[in-house]
């Protein structure tokens, strides 16, 4: 596979400029092919010169450069070279593309459901080239006149407005310029709802089976919509500038969602057919307005090359949570950006691959789709914050309004946002930026205090930089003490030192539970002192703001994490503390925590059903205490469901019987139930058989794969091994089911030999599998589970394999770098 390097980006750039796109698609040729064409006006800056179009086409059928047909016998697959350029070009290709089915190009799925077909283009990161001929880098903008040809009864939408010109073909209205990783193609028999809101038309639209849940939840996610861009027009002071704004629902999508100008893109399980949670509502809303900010960032400016993702990333992450906290229902936004997203970042700087948030290397485009992580997003968003606390928000604002009308339809690095941010400011931010953007790492706040006779004689904030990336980074952050659910003391300070004195706290009462960063304010690891932890379990679910809580849920899974606090000493806060908790998404992602991670890597394996039934009996708690049929009562439901061993409770939720309020005929709770009972192997493989008759949907396909994958016998892993990396032509959700469902068994002699096959077999699938695609599936199969010192050792001979790709490489890094954790955490405490 060949990979565009920067050095050649920017050889290309430099010597033409893209004047327009003309792209032909035929969409009506078939399940598993496209007809493309397209024409490319450009000009170069030095008539006489060279350089090469992008193409990944099935069958290449003709080029022509300047009406002159070009020899393709030297074609490599996918790059076509153009020499003796004009002044003025024009190049055409026609080309036979393949429908994918791992969520890169022009993705085509059917819905089992009803047996209809749908088409999305994801373009995202290099795979534009599936698609249609271009010169496929992110500052070769230019605007796009598309036409597609469709099965009668079908819908097209795209980046420009669609207009059926006839029977089963459209015309795309001309967009605004555009990088080529953008471009996006919808079509398919879509459920639709429509609106406008100040003039601007929106559109939601979702497979035609999920039409009832579409048409049920449409209200809300149009007012999120509507909110979302009464603010950011407010903010900017620039208006949406792509023309239509539709958000489609697609099938089989790899990342949450992307922000292709007019067209949206998103995970149709974004749109929730059985009972939604607050938690849910929340993540979809905070998505919505996520790649909402894209529109400006990203879009109307975009990045000169990869290795400034981060403006993209970083900025639209911070928006969404300030654009909920100010503009929605969801005022608590930064407690979910707390427990959802900062988890993610900080576990993404204890690997081996951490980065820094900007200028991160990236010599090709490859490895840049590596630093689409936790530090690009979480991280970046805790770093605007800081700076917004350095140099106020005022000036901020006026700096990201200065740096969009600068570079409008263009794009830009770095420099240009820094240049903005000063000027708006008046302060120089190279050595905040040297600091906070450039170095890697985080640094590590706690706080000591000495007493007498319950009173506070002296406070210190310590500042602890990471020995291997010392930096010396300024925080804003403040300090909180509660005692029996009452705050005693809160102090807002400066960190710019080592050590801190604290003199406002002199005289003040001692608390119970003392706890740094208390609001959330800066990126650091929180070093809780031995009597927090000590309180915690008796204290904690006392503390009156959900902030603080999320504070020290996040610093005992980093203390657990790191080898500092015993598992069992989170369980132990989680018996306690957990039931009576009343924020969803501290309930909803410590629970992911404990259930995903904790229990299965950290708790040894003779102690793990305990831990299970400990989890359980806390969510009996919580469902019990819960209004009946609310969203509490659904996600302590869901718990128990995923948690319990009792095996008649199972069967008789499984069965539809005696289920909570406001269950009754929701499918997924019902997969849940059964995915226990297999994992324990109450059921086998004629149960979910029969499941699957009563689910035949695409959501029901992925549930039955999981739950047969995860029993525990030898012959149920022989079956799903097989299924996973044979070739039996599985999507990449299907991939993702049998992954995810695999390592589930108490029977270490069932598994072990999966642990060599899996360096062995599941690299071998880069050939199948697009890259995007695959470091998911790598990332879930990996035997996290298998908590031995041979996994780790074949681990680390399968890094010092050549043959790895990029995805598979970081894939196996990090999950290596996790097992290790647990394989401490387990030395330290047993």
């Amino acid at each position: 596979m060949t990979n565009l390097t920067r050095v050649e980006a920017g050889a290309r750039s430099a010597l033409i400029e893209v004047l327009g796109y003309r792209v032909e698609l035929d969409l009506a040729q078939g399940a598993t092919t496209f007809e493309s064409s397209s024409t490319v006006c450009f000009t170069c800056a030095e008539p006489g010169g060279s350089t090469f179009l992008d193409v990944k086409p099935l069958r290449l059928y003709t080029v022509t450069l300047n009406g002159v047909e070009i020899d393709l016998t030297g074609f490599d697959g996918e790059r076509i070279g153009l020499t003796s350029l004009a002044l003025e070009n024009e190049v055409v290709v026609t080309a036979t593309m393949s429908y994918s089915n791992d969520g890169q190009g022009l993705h085509r799925a059917v819905d089992s459901a009803d047996d209809q077909h749908y088409v999305y283009g994801h373009s995202f990161l290099d795979s534009a080239p599936k698609i249609f001929g271009c010169f496929d880098q992110p500052d070769l903008k230019a605007p796009y006149d598309v036409s597609v040809t469709a099965p009668p009864g079908w819908i097209v939408l795209g980046n420009g407005t669609a207009t059926r010109t006839g029977e089963g073909t459209w015309a795309l209205a001309t967009t605004k310029p555009l990088s080529t990783y953008f471009f996006t193609v919808c079509a398919g028999p879509y459920a639709s709802v429509t609106t406008v809101h100040d003039g601007i038309p929106l559109g939601i639209h979702a497979r035609a089976s999920l039409r009832e849940p579409l048409e049920r939840q449409a209200e809300q996610m149009l007012t999120i919509t509507a909110q979302s861009f009464d603010y950011y027009h407010s903010l900017f002071g620039i208006r949406y500038p792509f023309g239509e704004y539709h958000q489609v629902f697609v099938p089989e999508f790899n990342a949450g969602a992307m922000e292709n100008p007019g067209c949206v893109t998103l995970r149709d399980q974004y749109v929730f057919r059985g009972a939604m949670t607050h938690d849910e509502e929340l993540t979809r809303s905070s998505t919505i307005t996520h790649e909402m900010a894209h529109m400006w960032f990203g879009d109307l400016v975009t990045m000169q090359w990869w290795d400034d993702l981060w403006l993209n990333e970083s900025f639209a992450e911070y928006m969404s949570h300030r654009t909920l906290e100010a503009a929605t229902e969801f005022t608590g936004a930064w407690v979910d950006s707390s427990m959802a997203r900062k988890p993610w970042g900080y576990a993404a700087e204890r690997m081996p691959s951490t980065h820094p948030v900007a200028g991160s290397p990236a010599p090709d485009a490859q490895s840049a789709l590596q630093n689409f992580d936790g530090i690009s997003y979480a991280k970046g968003a805790a770093t605007l914050r800081q700076l917004i606390a350095y140099i106020g928000d005022d000036d901020f604002i006026s700096g990201v309004g200065e740096y969009l009308r600068s570079h409008a339809y263009g794009n830009a690095a770095l420099a240009d946002f820094l240049g903005s941010m000063e000027r708006a400011s008046g302060k120089d931010l190279q050595q905040w930026a040297d600091a906070w953007l450039r170095t890697t790492g985080l640094d590590a706040i706690s706080v000591e205090v000495t007493t007498e006779r319950g009173s506070i004689t002296s406070a210190t904030l310590r500042r602890t930089p990471p020995a291997a990336h010392p930096a010396d980074r300024p925080h804003r952050l403040d300090v909180a003490g509660f005692s029996g659910g009452a705050e005693v003391f809160r102090v807002l300070t400066t960190v710019d030192r080592d050590q801190t004195a604290l003199p406002e706290l002199v005289g003040r009462p001692a608390a119970n539970l003392l706890i740094p960063n208390a609001t959330d304010l800066t990126w650091a690891n929180v070093k809780l002192d031995a009597a927090t932890l000590a309180a915690a379990p008796a204290e904690l679910s006392a503390v009156p703001q959900a902030q603080a809580r999320a504070v020290v849920w996040t610093a005992l899974l980093d203390g657990v994490a790191l080898a500092e606090i015993d598992p069992r000493h989170l369980l132990a806060v989680l018996a306690t503390s957990w039931a009576g908790e009343s924020n969803q998404s501290i309930i909803n992602r410590v629970g992911l925590q404990l259930t995903q991670r904790v229990i299965p890597a950290f708790i040894p394996t003779d102690e793990q059903d305990g831990a299970l039934g400990v989890t359980a009996n806390a969510a009996g708690e919580m469902l019990a205490a819960a209004e009946p049929g609310s969203s509490r009562a659904l996600v302590a439901a869901r718990y128990v469901a995923a948690t319990s061993g009792d095996e008649d409770l199972l069967r008789r939720w499984a069965a539809g019987e005696q289920l909570p309020e406001g269950l009754a005929g929701d499918s997924d709770f019902r997969w849940v139930a059964l995915g226990n009972l297999a994992r324990r192997g109450a059921i086998g493989s004629a149960e979910l058989d029969a499941a699957l008759e009563q689910d035949r949907t695409m959501a029901g396909n992925l549930k039955w794969l999981q739950a047969r994958a995860s029993a525990p016998d030898a012959q149920a892993k022989v079956w799903a091994w097989g299924q996973l990396t044979g070739e039996h032509g599985r999507s990449n959700y299907e991939l993702n089911a049998l992954a995810a469902g695999f390592w589930h068994t108490r029977d270490q002699d069932v598994l072990r030999p999966y642990v060599a096959r899996y360096f062995r077999d599941v690299p071998a699938l880069s050939g199948r599998v697009g890259e995007d695609a695959l470091a998911r599936v790598a990332a879930l199969a990996y035997p996290a589970g298998q908590v031995e010192a041979s996994t780790a050792e074949q681990s680390a001979a399968a890094l010092l394999r050549p043959d790895l790709t990029a995805s598979v490489r970081r894939a196996v890094l990090d999950a290596d770098s996790q097992l290790r954790e647990a394989l401490a955490s387990r030395a330290a405490f047993g």
